[in-house]
């Protein structure tokens, strides 16, 4: 990622560039990401490609003001550490789904990263609703964060009877929220390239839930978050307060997508059809 590229990068999330690659600069750009770009699968409907090159991805971002899922969002975000001097790992990870399976391979892209300091995070900026600052990577026991009560740690079996992939302290890691495990992570270093099967399985099969419904969604200045589905709006304050709104117009959509997110979208999209039975 080159300076201009970097700069353009540092304006959309609304950040200053960091003097020195800390753990607190990080925080700082972890939370401003999680408050302006959207987690959103918009492209998966839209028929748009869906590029695992860092160019695209950052053109995405700063240049067509758009969101993405997970291995869009922490593809690019991991660029932008990397070019701020920070050492960043592509980690690959699994979803816990229903009854605690454990989803595909390359089902979810997150970050390892190290500081100048020698400190070691887990940053994610594409899971959705998550941890709003990166997760201290080599503690083992609860980390408290406005978005739950987080621990990594070494990696049982799952219900399947599937453990880790080795011995204690070099196998693989659980993330887990508010006593659920969320993701199973792998501790080999990845490149962007690895996640590009992941990438297409999750926008074309008809197994996959980012096809067969839309999100966006985003952090919000006072701790909730905001979430569009499809037609539903649906927001949750600080304090834990809830509403829900239907929108029936389509400008009202396409209001709530401009001044919810700041994505300019010339139709309302809709989940295209999928045969369920492929």
């Amino acid at each position: 990622m080159n300076s201009s590229q970097v700069d353009a990068y540092l304006r959309r999330i609304g950040a200053e560039r960091p003097q020195r690659p800390t753990g607190q600069a990080l925080r700082e750009l972890h939370l401003r990401h999680l408050r302006t770009v959207p987690f959103e699968n918009l492209s998966v409907h839209l028929g748009e490609e869906i590029a695992l090159e860092e160019d695209s991805l950052v053109d995405k971002l700063t240049g067509r003001g758009r969101g993405g899922f997970c291995y869009e969002l922490n593809g690019s975000f991991g660029g932008l550490l990397a070019a701020l001097g920070y050492e960043v790992d592509l980690l690959a990870a699994r979803v816990y789904g229903d009854e605690g399976r454990l989803g595909i391979p390359y089902d979810h892209l997150a970050l390892r990263v190290r500081t100048v300091d020698g400190d070691i995070w887990l940053a994610d900026v594409g899971f959705g609703g998550h941890s709003h600052y990166p997760l201290r990577y080599e503690e083992r026991g609860e980390q408290g964060d406005p978005g739950g009560v987080f621990r990594v740690v070494e990696a049982g079996p799952d219900k399947a009877g599937v453990r880790g992939d080795g011995p204690a302290g070099t196998g693989d890691l659980d993330v887990v929220r508010d006593g659920r495990p969320q993701y199973r992570l792998e501790t080999r270093a990845r490149v962007l390239g690895d996640f590009a099967a992941g990438a297409w399985w999750h926008s074309t099969s008809p197994l996959s839930h980012f096809t067969r419904s839309l999100v966006c969604s985003r952090v919000t200045e006072d701790g909730g978050r905001v979430t569009l589905s499809g037609r539903v709006l649906k927001t949750t304050a600080g304090d834990g307060r809830r509403t829900s709104e239907e929108l029936g117009r389509d400008e009202e959509v396409l209001t709530a997508y401009r001044e919810r997110f700041g994505i300019e979208l010339g139709g309302v999209p809709t989940v295209r059809d999928r045969n369920l039975n492929a």
